[in-house]
């Protein structure tokens, strides 16, 4: 039974060979992350290219997630790049009127616009909330602080203020030159940083749009704002997804309360019928360990049994010893979780009505498939990716092969959940031979067997958008029509 849950995984200079992204597809990536917090556009063009001509030589769609730096909320750098240790109990200040590049032990760099949101008594967290500090003094240009939770700092680590509300807008303007690359090296799915409210993702949406693209666009929850009641529905309406950031979010929040706020955005997500990635240090140990840690392991267990689409790697296949290792003991780790049976249950909509005839099709779909004994395999033809979208929101242990000759399609739904996409070209066949070319496909996959139940979902004219209309269950072996 194919994997459900997809591994998104990030490429660097690592991994970015021909020989390795070969290696990662074979090994279970189900979509690239290009990060561009670094590289330049002819990096990320020529990834792009390398990406789909290796999917193509393997028969495997894999989609691409380009990832927007965002606003850059960090401290300036220290004189000669050197490293200071703050002590417990020390005073440090962040001053925007010093020079950016000449930190020193007592004083940093921190730009006017992240001052002005900062007040006396505010708990600042430095380099990911390895250092805590308290603000006791506040003048027009800097913040005097005692430091709480002391260590080393480096130059142009992050600041994060506890509770949130460093304000930063979500595009900045590398992002939208970045948009133009995105757009023309064709991505498919493009996640943008620091989502703090639905403008942002009409602002994205609109730059796409006047650059050619109708790529599927991610929001990065990673700040507490995001996951306030006022924001968070818009998010998640205007995206087409959301990636719970678990670095940033962790750090605004608290940890202990990301484990609930992880399951609630999860649950959000599915509820609305959007794509969910989970994110952040899934398996960090293995940028320089050939196995996980247990705790790693159950992460991603976790992340699985809570109805993620797919689980993300970040340095760990970028820049990491183990990328290849990294992947498969991802993809052993989602098949064990998804023996159990909280993966293979849903209740999904059971007692709400619909709205569209595609969503009542792709939902009925899958209540008989998950009932009706003898089924091994739903076929849904699609235009867009949407029914499938919506399939993929039923849990189920049951494949979804997602039929598709648009171009783009398939890789789309590469970060579906237990969702197989299929290039499938009907362009040349009569109608009376859709579903019988539908059924090969799968032997050639040998995904069933004469007598096997098969359910197809398609719209009476192939190929038009929004048009599913019927759902056929045939059996394997008999004339198929």
């Amino acid at each position: 039974m194919p994997r459900r849950t997809k591994i998104l995984a990030t490429l660097g200079p690592g991994s970015s060979h021909d020989q390795g992204i070969r290696d990662l597809i074979i090994a279970g990536v189900n979509v690239f992350r290009l990060n561009f917090s670094h590289g330049t556009a002819e990096e990320h063009t020529q990834r792009a290219e390398t990406i789909r001509r290796i999917g193509k030589e393997l028969k495997t769609p894999v989609g691409i997630l380009c990832d927007m730096q965002g606003p850059k909320i960090r401290i300036g750098s220290f004189a000669e790049d050197k490293k200071i240790k703050l002590s417990e109990g020390c005073t440090f200040t962040l001053d925007s009127q010093m020079d950016p590049e000449l930190g020193n032990q007592d004083r940093v760099y921190i730009a006017q616009e992240l001052l002005e949101d900062i007040e006396q008594s505010n708990i600042l967290l430095l380099d990911d909330g390895r250092l805590t500090l308290e603000v006791t003094e506040k003048t027009h240009h800097a913040v005097t602080c005692s430091v709480v939770q002391g260590g080393v700092l480096s130059s142009k680590k992050g600041v994060n203020k506890f509770g949130g509300g460093l304000s930063a807008k979500a595009l900045t303007e590398k992002d939208k030159a970045d948009i133009k690359t995105a757009s023309a090296l064709n991505t498919d799915y493009l996640a943008i940083s620091f989502v703090q409210s639905k403008e942002d993702i009409e602002e994205t949406r609109s730059l796409l749009s006047a650059a050619g693209s109708d790529a599927h666009i991610i929001a990065k929850v990673e700040r507490a704002e995001a996951i306030t009641d006022e924001f968070l529905p818009g998010i998640i309406e205007s995206a087409d997804g959301v990636m719970v950031a678990r670095g940033d979010l962790g750090v605004e929040i608290g940890d202990a309360n990301l484990v609930a706020v992880q399951k609630q955005l999860i649950e959000a997500a599915n509820s609305a019928n959007k794509v969910v990635i989970t994110a952040t240090q899934m398996m960090e140990s293995m940028i320089s360990a050939p196995t996980p840690t247990r705790a790693e392991v159950f992460d991603v267990a976790n992340a699985v049994l809570d109805g993620t689409d797919a689980v993300m790697l970040s340095a760990e296949t970028a820049v990491g010893d183990y990328p290849v290792e990294t992947v498969k003991a991802m993809a052993r780790v989602i098949e064990g979780a998804e023996k159990h049976p909280l993966a293979q249950r849903s209740k999904h909509r059971m007692h709400q009505t619909f709205q569209r005839i595609d969503e009542s099709l792709a939902l009925s779909a899958m209540y008989v498939a998950n009932h009706l004994h003898g089924v091994k395999a739903v076929i849904c033809m699609t235009e867009t990716g949407f029914t499938p979208l919506l399939m993929s929101r039923i849990t189920s242990s049951l494949p979804i092969y997602a039929m598709a000759q648009k171009l783009g399609t398939c890789e789309i739904t590469a970060l579906y959940r237990g969702v197989v996409p299929v290039p499938f070209d009907t362009s040349n066949l009569d109608p009376s031979e859709v579903n019988h070319c539908a059924v090969e496909k799968l032997r050639e996959y040998d995904a069933v067997s004469d007598g096997d139940l098969v359910l197809i979902t398609k719209g009476d004219f192939v190929n038009v958008h929004g048009g599913t209309n019927t759902l056929k269950i045939v059996r394997v072996g008999d004339v198929i029509r």
